[in-house]
Parts: C-alpha cells; sequence; structure tokens
C-alpha cells in the first residue's frame, strides 16, 4: 500500500514539514538506554466511521494514519517486551508501546486487521464483565440518548437538573453532563439511576459493543497480549477495599480461564492518581503479583519509575503535526504524576 493511503493529506506543506521536523526531533529527546524514556499510549473504541454521539473516539481512518506515523517514526514495542527491557536498562530510542482498555469488539474489528498490517504489537486491558453482550454504564448512558424520542429527560427529583434532548446536538450535550454527574456515584446507586433512565429504549439497546470471548481468544492467536482491567471497572475510590480485591481477583481469574495463560498486567479503571485509586490500591495490586500496573497519568515510564503506576496517555490531536507534536511534548514530561506510597 502506498504512503498516500496510509496517511493523510497534509493540509500544507507546513503540516508536512512539521512532521518531518518532529521526526528529526524525536532522538535527542527520546532517548534509549539506562536513560530510556517509554511513551505508553492508551486507545479505547476505533470506530469504522465516526459516530456524532461518540466525536472523542477514533475512527478508522484516524487511526489507520496514527498507527502508520507511530510505524514509522518510533520504536514499537509489545509490553512486556518493554517492561523487560526498560528494567534492564536496553531500551531503544523512542520506544513506545500501544494499549487498548476495556474490551470494545471494535478493537478487534476494526483496529486488530490496521495493527496486524503494520506488524504493531498492542496490549488489551478486558474488563471481563462486560464480554459476551455486556455495556458498559456510560455506553448504556450515550446509546440510551441516541434512542430518546421525547424532548426533555426530568431527574430533577435525583440529581437536580434536566436533560433537553430533542437534537442531536442536545443530546450530545446532555450525554456529557449527565455521565460527569453519575461517574462518581456509589456504582450501586448509579446503576439504579440508569435503569430507571433507559426504561423506555431499553429493548433497542446495543448488545455487541464489547467483546465475545472468541474475539478475546482471536487477539491472543494474533499475538497481542492481554491484561486484566478488573470485572466491572469500577472507580477505586468510590468503593471499599475488600470490593477492589474481588474485582481484580474475579477479573485475572477469569481472563486467565479464557486464554490458558497467566496474565500478569494490569490497568486501573479509569486511572487517575489520587482521583481513581490511591496507595492502598497500588499496594493491593502489587501484593497480588502483577508484573507492572498502569495508570493515566501522562508522561514517560523510566528505569526508575513505580513499576505499578506507570503513566500512559491518549494523543488525542487528529492532525498529523499536532499528533506528533503531542508525542513529543508527552516525551518531555518524564515527572508524571503518582500516588506516594510512604
Amino acid at each position: 500500500m502506498s504512503r498516500n493511503l496510509l496517511t493523510p493529506k497534509p493540509s500544507s506543506r507546513l503540516d508536512r514539514g512539521l512532521v518531518d521536523l518532529t521526526g528529526r526531533l524525536l532522538p535527542m529527546i527520546c532517548k534509549g538506554g539506562a536513560k530510556g524514556r517509554l511513551s505508553i499510549l492508551i486507545f479505547h473504541q476505533v470506530l469504522p466511521e465516526p459516530d456524532p454521539f461518540r466525536p472523542e473516539a477514533l475512527d478508522a481512518e484516524t487511526f489507520h494514519w496514527q498507527i502508520a506515523l507511530l510505524a514509522e517514526h518510533f520504536n514499537l514495542l509489545s509490553l512486556p517486551e518493554a517492561m523487560e527491557r526498560l528494567s534492564q536498562g536496553t531500551l531503544p530510542p523512542k520506544a513506545v508501546c500501544v494499549t487498548f482498555d476495556d474490551g470494545y469488539a471494535d478493537n478487534a474489528n476494526v483496529a486488530l486487521p490496521i495493527l496486524l498490517k503494520h506488524r504493531v504489537p498492542a496490549t488489551f486491558f478486558i474488563s471481563t464483565g462486560y464480554l459476551d453482550g455486556g455495556r458498559m454504564w456510560h455506553d448504556t448512558v450515550i446509546e440510551a440518548m441516541r434512542l430518546m424520542e421525547t424532548d426533555l429527560l426530568d431527574l430533577s427529583d435525583s440529581l437536580g437538573q434536566r436533560f433537553l434532548t430533542g437534537s442531536i446536538h442536545e443530546k450530545r450535550r446532555s450525554t456529557r453532563r449527565l455521565i460527569a454527574l453519575l461517574k462518581n456515584l456509589d456504582p450501586s446507586d448509579r446503576d439504579a439511576l440508569i435503569q430507571r433512565i433507559i426504561e423506555p429504549v431499553s429493548s433497542g439497546l446495543p448488545t455487541d459493543l464489547m467483546m465475545t470471548s472468541n474475539q478475546v481468544r482471536r487477539l491472543q492467536k494474533s499475538g497481542m497480549v492481554l491484561g486484566c482491567h478488573t470485572v466491572s471497572h469500577p472507580i477505586f475510590t468510590t468503593v471499599g477495599i475488600e470490593t477492589v480485591r474481588q474485582e481484580i481477583q474475579q477479573g485475572r481469574a477469569e481472563l486467565q480461564s479464557l486464554l490458558d495463560e497467566s496474565v500478569t498486567l494490569f490497568a486501573y479503571p479509569n486511572g487517575r492518581p489520587f482521583d481513581d485509586y490511591q496507595a492502598e490500591h497500588v499496594r493491593l495490586v502489587r501484593d497480588l503479583g502483577f508484573e507492572a500496573a498502569f495508570s493515566t497519568a501522562g508522561g514517560v515510564a523510566t528505569r526508575n519509575a513505580d513499576r505499578w503506576q506507570l503513566p500512559r496517555f491518549s494523543p488525542w490531536d487528529r492532525i498529523p503535526s499536532r499528533f506528533m507534536a503531542r508525542l513529543l511534548l508527552n516525551a518531555v514530561n518524564a515527572a508524571s504524576t503518582r500516588v506516594p506510597l510512604s
């Protein structure tokens, strides 16, 4: 396939020039060896086509050129290899890992063929409770709002607010507000409220957003790595420590049973230090025997980083020059946020 089909046409010669300039600067910043810097990228959904109800989600065309640029300008490693070489001080320069969170079906149907085409290894962190027909709670909200036929969702008695649902734009704004309000509720209270919201449209909600067990096995057979992301993706700071323990242990056990292999990598749900997990959760993950765990703190992993709080970030830019600049700026930021354990 020609290069022009792999990457978008630059919006200008300047855009292409900025991409090339960033590529030349990378070796100066993204060093290897004992001072190596590892950038770990997070992706979630990769949709076949853009979806107005999910404007933050990548589509296949955008993901394709992003992976093409990564393959051209960086050394792409599997996460287990990167962990080993990070400890040994033998990282190559411009080292990058690709990860996916949650277990969306489009990871297997859309992203996997693109990764294989470019020979890019990736790690997929799976929340096992949503396999084979489940939905994450925020996806349930999004899909319910998509199907709403009324002009107003009145939750003034529970959340103290009403939400406009007449047009696509109103639904999008209301969905963002509603998810933000629901996010930090106790999971049982949140789920009860969501059941009330979806009642008029429940029969039309999709059951194929998340992977099937066979799709997870397909990732494994394709050479991809699978990691634990709990069962139901709770934000750890909203539930008790024993619930966290059960979520991690059960999620790992279910994934190991499905794959018939050990699962040694873990990603914190939502993943923000202090807000979403704290020191007791880091110690728990470490004591449960995981070889490494990953946050969403941003920055790069270095040899002296906390192995159970390794940073990841999402390069969200949809223009090639800005995408490359984002990767370069992240590589400069070695001092990522982490929860102190003492």
